[in-house]
C-alpha cells in the first residue's frame, strides 16, 4: 500500500496535514500510539512492515542501526537489548566471546574483576578486590598486614555480637575456636602427604598443613536465613559468596557489596 499523504495517528487513524509535530501532539494528549510502521526519516506511515521497509529501501531512508545476535538470527534495535538477549537466552558474554553452562555461571563471570574492576577495598589496608567475598576471605585468612588480629574466629565473634538471635550465625554453645593442626612426616603414605580426615593427597607437607588449617575441616559457623535453603557455611566469605550468587533470592549482589564494608568495620549486621 502506498504511504498516506498526511501523518496519521496509529490508534485512531486521524490524519494531520500540518505535519509530524501536530500528530505527535495529538498522540501525547490522547495517549494514542504512534504508527506501528513508520519511516525513520520522513515519518510516513505504512500499514505493513514490508511496505515500510520497501519505502525505506527505495528512498534510502534508513536511519536505524540494527544489532545482530552472534549466536542466532535475532536482530535488535539497541546494543543493550542485544546484550540482554545474549545473557538471558544464550548464557553468552559478547565482550569475552565466551559461553557458559548456566546463567548463574555467567553472572559470576560478569561480576569478576575482568568486568567490574576492583570496586571493593579492604577497610584496613585498602587492597582492592572485585567482590565482597574477596575482601572477606582476605581478612578471614589473616592476610591483611594492618589487621593481623583478624581471622576467621575473630570475625565470627564479631558477627555473633551483632547477631545474638542467630539470623545468619550458628549459636555454637561449646565452640571455643578453630582447631589447629600441624602435619608431620608420618602423613606420608609412600606416594604423597595424605590428609587423614578426607584422604586428599598433597605433594608437599606445607600444603597439607595449610589444608588442615583451612575452614574445610572446621565447624560450620553460618547458615543461609532463607527457610527453604538453610545451607551451612564454614566461613563468612562462603555465605557472602552464596548471597552474591543470588541463588536463593535472599538479597541482591549490589546490596551485599554495599553492606559488607560496614560490617567488617564493626558496624551493624547485614540487612538482607
Amino acid at each position: 500500500m502506498a504511504p498516506n499523504e498526511y501523518f496519521e495517528c496509529g490508534t485512531c487513524g486521524k490524519a494531520f496535514p500540518r505535519g509530524l509535530q501536530a500528530r505527535n501532539n495529538h498522540c501525547s494528549s490522547t495517549g494514542h500510539s504512534w504508527p506501528r510502521y513508520e519511516c525513520d526519516v520522513c515519518h510516513r506511515y505504512f500499514r505493513t512492515e514490508a511496505a515500510c521497509f520497501q519505502h525505506m529501501n527505495d528512498t534510502s531512508h534508513w536511519n536505524r542501526t540494527f544489532y545482530d545476535c552472534a549466536v542466532c538470527d535475532d536482530r535488535f534495535d539497541s546494543d543493550s537489548e542485544l546484550t540482554e538477549h545474549h545473557h538471558y537466552e544464550h548464557n553468552y558474554c559478547s565482550d569475552c566471546e565466551r559461553h557458559f553452562q548456566s546463567f548463574n555461571n555467567l553472572k559470576m563471570h560478569l561480576r569478576s574483576r575482568q568486568h567490574v574492576g576492583t570496586n571493593m577495598a579492604c577497610p584496613f589496608c585498602s587492597r582492592p578486590f572485585a567482590t565482597a567475598t574477596g575482601v572477606t576471605h582476605h581478612l578471614e585468612s589473616g592476610s591483611c598486614p594492618r589487621a593481623s588480629g583478624l581471622n576467621r574466629d575473630e570475625i565470627y565473634r564479631l558477627v555473633r555480637s551483632k547477631d545474638p538471635h542467630g539470623y545468619i550465625s550458628n549459636n555454637l554453645l561449646e565452640w571455643t575456636g578453630s582447631y589447629g593442626y600441624e602435619a608431620t612426616e608420618r602423613c606420608y603414605n609412600g606416594f604423597a602427604y595424605e590428609c587423614y580426615l578426607c584422604n586428599r593427597e598433597f605433594d608437599r607437607l606445607g600444603s597439607l598443613t595449610q589444608h588442615l588449617n583451612s575452614p574445610i575441616h572446621q565447624m560450620a559457623l553460618y547458615h543461609c536465613p532463607n527457610p527453604s535453603c538453610r545451607q551451612e557455611f564454614k566461613s563468612l566469605a562462603g555465605i557472602i559468596n552464596h548471597f552474591e550468587s543470588e541463588s536463593c533470592g535472599v538479597t541482591r549482589f549490589d546490596r551485599i557489596q554495599n553492606q559488607v564494608d560496614g560490617l567488617l568495620r564493626g558496624g551493624r549486621l547485614l540487612t538482607l
